[in-house]
C-alpha cells in the first residue's frame, strides 16, 4: 500500500479505514483512478478488518470478492472503510465501501463484499 501512498487511518476490532491521496499517475484514460487501484485499496481494507479479528500470528488471504464500481473515483483522496460482517475460525465475510473526497464531501464510488481465509502455521504467511 506504500506504493499508492495509502495511510491506515483507523483500526478497531473488525473495522479499518484507509485513505489514499488522488494521484494522476494512477488514473485511467479519462482521468479517474483506475478500477484496479480502487479495488486494491478496498481489498486491503477488508483484509485488515478480517485480520483484526484473527488470532495472533495468523495471516489473511482474499479467496473471493465482488466489487461494484458505482461512480468514477475522482477528487482529492479516496477513503476505504471496511468491516467484518461475520468472523469465523477459518473464513470471514467482509464488506467495504470506497468514498471519493471532493470539496470536503464524501461520495460513494465503490462497494465490495468479500471472503477472507485465515492462514495459520505456514512459514512466511503471518501478518
Amino acid at each position: 500500500m506504500a506504493t499508492f501512498g495509502c495511510v491506515l487511518e483507523a483500526v478497531a476490532p473488525g473495522a479499518v479505514t484507509i485513505r489514499m491521496p488522488f494521484r494522476e499517475d494512477l488514473t485511467q484514460q479519462h482521468g479517474f483512478l483506475h478500477a484496479g487501484v480502487v479495488t486494491t485499496v478496498v481489498d486491503s481494507a477488508c483484509g485488515y478488518a478480517a485480520l483484526s479479528m484473527m488470532p495472533e500470528g495468523a495471516g489473511v488471504l482474499s479467496i473471493e470478492f465482488k466489487v461494484n464500481l458505482l461512480a468514477p473515483a475522482r477528487g482529492e483522496a479516496i477513503i476505504a472503510r471496511a468491516k467484518v460482517v461475520k468472523a469465523g475460525r477459518t473464513i470471514s465475510v467482509v464488506s467495504g465501501e470506497v468514498f471519493a473526497l471532493r470539496d470536503g464531501q464524501e461520495h460513494l464510488c465503490t462497494t465490495m463484499v468479500g471472503t477472507m481465509m485465515v492462514v495459520k502455521d505456514r512459514p512466511g504467511l503471518s501478518d
